[in-house]
């Protein structure tokens, strides 16, 4: 569905009662004071990129691992000379008074609540890809920003790839011909941890942090980090890490969401270890041209590893290949007239500081909830198609797929109580 752009803080009395919850310095940017909610990696990384950025302070952390709240307020208290407050319940961390934005980095399962609740309080909110576990999930979240007047913008830092923007512009500017097809794929060799049900760490509260989704047994490969190749949670290769190619295509091309979707795939080689696919096609019919998705997490590194991490957009003019900070052109007919470019960024970086300058100026950041539902969107209805074995076609106006109630099921998953989906429809 084509979604209306949010309006944004314009007048003068909103704008500076936004501003005034900021801390001003003397002669300098207003520091804005942020909370993170997840904290085991990505939250840092996150926090890091906004102490290097400047003009942030990291007032509170939250976490269901007393471990990762103990390390993390010690990481940033000595890099930012004060510690900040920790919290294991979000609730109480979003009940601080001198918060001006939150950034939400827990598993997906999460998300929906912990956004809505921060933008129920009157935050801006960085949030980590996929936007949320299900479709209807974003939809509710969406709604609540579109509402809301809040700055969000979600965690696609390749937005900021300088390479990713050459393309676009290159694209743009007819230099490959029409796109005929793109292809993209990421091949890795997963490292997988133990997967023998046990006994969480002590310091994790497992029931809390599985949250609203099934409670399943408690595994290091189902934990931290390695959540992302787990069914209930991450959902999968191609919702947790495809998701940046799937959203750097719909950039480059200025694609909305698929009108159809097909998917095969399945467990070869870590059956039995993991619960998502280890290989998986998925072929997205958009009205410019279709996208075509493959990953394996094995065998990637045999035979042309230099590709193995990319988007191929096949042009009547010229074959492209785009990754994070190198694309090559492939002239149609004339190979001996390969040309590379290199532009490395630090897309994390840019990332959130991007957002922190939306924040500061009232703007839209780079990447705003309507887009990241939509990249959301298509990744998930890629699995939807390979869990109901069926060709999806999406209605994007309605935002409902047609004459498949099997599929149509999957857009939605019920909460485990005592949490209730946000989702009315």
């Amino acid at each position: 569905m084509k979604t209306t752009r949010r309006r944004f803080l314009g007048t003068a009395a909103l704008g500076s009662l936004a501003a005034g919850r900021m801390v001003h310095a003397a002669g300098r940017e207003p520091v804005i004071r942020l909370g993170i909610v997840g904290v085991g990696w990505y939250g840092m990384v996150n926090a890091r990129a906004a102490l290097n950025a400047g003009g942030a302070e990291v007032v509170a952390v939250c976490d269901v691992d007393a471990a990762h709240l103990e390390n993390s307020a010690g990481e940033l208290e000595e890099l930012q000379g004060k510690r900040p407050a920790t919290f294991k319940h979000y609730e109480e961390l979003l009940a601080l008074d001198e918060l001006d934005a939150v950034v939400i980095a827990t598993p997906p399962q999460w998300h929906a609540l912990q956004f809505l609740a921060a933008i129920e309080r009157g935050l801006d909110v960085y949030c980590e890809k996929p936007l949320a576990y299900d479709v209807r999930e974003g939809r509710a979240m969406v709604d609540a920003a579109q509402a809301s007047d809040r700055v969000v913008q979600i965690g696609f830092q390749r937005r900021q790839a300088k390479a990713l923007q050459e393309v676009r512009e290159f694209v743009a500017a007819g230099e490959a011909g029409e796109i005929v097809q793109v292809d993209a794929q990421i091949h890795y060799r997963a490292g997988l941890k133990d997967s023998t049900p046990q006994d969480p760490p002590e310091t994790l509260d497992w029931d809390l942090w599985c949250g609203p989704a099934p409670k399943i047994p408690y595994s290091p490969q189902v934990g931290h980090f390695h959540w992302r190749l787990e069914k209930t949670t991450g959902h999968g290769h191609l919702v947790d890490w495809g998701i940046h190619l799937v959203d750097a295509v719909r950039r480059i091309l200025d694609l909305e969401t698929p009108k159809l979707t097909t998917a095969a795939g399945g467990l070869y080689h870590y059956q039995g270890r993991i619960t998502t696919p280890d290989t998986l096609t998925a072929h997205f019919e958009f009205d410019r041209c279709p996208l075509v998705w493959r990953h394996r997490l094995w065998g990637a590194e045999e035979y042309t590893p230099e590709v193995n991490n990319g988007i191929f957009l096949f042009g009547t003019g010229a074959t492209v290949f785009a990754s994070d900070d190198r694309w090559v052109v492939i002239p149609n007919g004339r190979p001996e007239q390969r040309r590379e470019y290199r532009a490395r960024t630090d897309a994390g970086l840019l990332h959130v500081a991007d957002f922190l300058e939306a924040v500061r100026e009232r703007r839209e950041p780079s990447c705003t909830i309507e887009d990241g539902y939509q990249s959301t969107t298509t990744v998930q209805l890629g699995m939807i198609a390979l869990d109901s074995v069926s060709s999806v076609e999406w209605d994007a106006t309605a935002e409902t797929i047609v004459d498949n109630p099997a599929a149509a099921a999957l857009l939605k998953r019920e909460y485990r109580a005592p949490w209730v989906h946000p989702y009315g429809g």
